[in-house]
């Protein structure tokens, strides 16, 4: 099965994430099919703390594909302040 997940990146005390398409047997930092975004809780001043391709994931989603339940909190975040944006 296909998931759309977190792998974690940067530096020891400072948490840096990709969120990825990739098969869930695969392991968390290993091989992926997609970067779609990115994800920064240690953001502060005028970093974004969310950058997400909504297109992208809609697009992985109509195939199949299955959030984890962090990555479906930061796409509704991401699809809110989009929606902020717009208008």
């Amino acid at each position: 099965m296909v998931k759309i997940r977190l792998t974690r990146g940067g530096a020891k005390k400072r948490p840096f994430y990709h969120i990825i398409v990739t098969d869930q047997r695969s392991a968390r930092d290993g091989r992926n099919i997609e970067r779609v975004g990115y994800y920064n809780p240690v953001a502060s001043g005028n970093e974004q703390r969310v950058v997400l391709d909504v297109a992208r994931v809609d697009h992985w989603v109509g195939q199949g594909a299955q959030l984890t339940d962090k990555v479906r909190n930061l796409y509704k975040e991401a699809a809110k302040a989009a929606a902020a944006t717009a208008a």
